[in-house]
């Protein structure tokens, strides 16, 4: 049976309304939020065709190789063990969404999709408004940052559903500044989603893709992660949007080939975890500091914790003897 590393559960299910009111009234964008990359890839379809997000020649080993081909790619596709459910109760409050049609499909149901067709988005946001259903204290981020063969039909097709599923919860795009726990918690707002799109330019619960910076470092060394995310932090924006760090490494095609059979958890992310998560470690939220911070296989390791304990270095001595 396989065991899970302590945080992963349900510990986490509250974290955030069970923050002290010294930070509940801290500005959202200084706090220490733990996110996951290409959040929805806990299962991807190998018998569904390849996503349009994938280069001519993966298309074509795809083609070729079919199923065989398809179930390497589970190896580099899948990002996340997790269920939604899952790195909700651990948690995580940002997710990183990829989103496609299936071309030659009808009508307009929209996937997530990492390489492979997972999901039906539909799914994915019914479950995480249950979850915010049962923990009304809980705020979660949604980054729709991606989009495949999707036409105006489809993003106003995805954007009513969303305004369906979350109505009420959804916070209007506003200055990223005045968003504190506390306004949230006021308001019964639980979800911002930020959508990429220029067709979602003028409604007000979609907030612009520049509110959320998420500089993408695209290397497999550790040690070029670290110092990209060390800059991208100095210059970060003083004002006007939340940050997010990608604490993540990037398979190119030699990673790939080399890694061919043990895919992208083995092969990448497990050896180069320590270095990582030391850098997660040496953190500090707050004004000039960290905000937002994605891993791959968020279950690997305490990253959720480790994250939101990060929280405790805003608090003073006294504070902390308070609690």
């Amino acid at each position: 049976m396989k065991t899970r590393p302590e945080g992963i559960g349900n510990v986490n299910a509250d974290w955030m309304g069970s923050l002290p009111s010294k930070l509940s009234a801290m500005p959202l964008k200084h706090l220490a939020v733990p996110g996951s990359h290409d959040s929805f890839t806990f299962w991807v379809d190998v018998h569904a065709p390849v996503g349009p997000d994938q280069k001519a020649y993966v298309k074509y080993l795809a083609t070729m190789f079919s199923v065989l081909a398809k179930k390497v790619m589970v190896k580099w596709s899948m990002t996340q063990n997790l269920t939604f459910k899952e790195q909700l109760d651990a948690g995580i409050r940002y997710f990183d969404l990829r989103v496609s049609s299936k071309p030659g499909e009808s009508g307009n149901e929209i996937y997530f999709i990492h390489g492979l067709f997972g999901h039906k988005v539909s799914d994915g946001l019914l479950e995480i408004n249950s979850f915010l259903s049962r923990h009304r204290k809980e705020i979660v981020f949604l980054d729709f940052n991606h989009y495949y063969a999707m036409d105006l039909e489809h993003h106003v097709y995805l954007i009513s559903m969303l305004q369906e599923v979350f109505g009420s919860k959804l916070c209007n795009n506003c200055a990223v500044e005045g968003i504190t726990l506390d306004y949230l918690w006021q308001k019964k707002y639980q979800v911002i989603v930020f959508y990429h799109h220029p067709s979602a330019q003028d409604i007000p619960a979609m907030w612009p893709g520049n509110k959320i910076p998420a500089p993408w470092a695209n290397t497999t060394e550790p040690k070029k992660l670290t110092q990209f995310l060390e800059t991208t932090l100095r210059d970060r924006a003083k004002e006007g949007s939340f940050h997010v760090s990608q604490a993540i490494l990037t398979p190119r095609v030699n990673t790939v080939a080399k890694g061919l059979i043990w895919g992208l958890r083995n092969y990448l992310v497990e050896r180069n975890l320590p270095t990582i998560m030391s850098w997660v470690e040496a953190q500090r939220p707050g004004k000039d500091g960290v905000n937002i911070i994605t891993s791959d296989f968020v279950e690997l390791t305490d990253f959720a914790n480790i994250v939101i304990k990060l929280n405790n270095l805003l608090l003073s001595e006294q504070d902390r003897k308070q609690r």
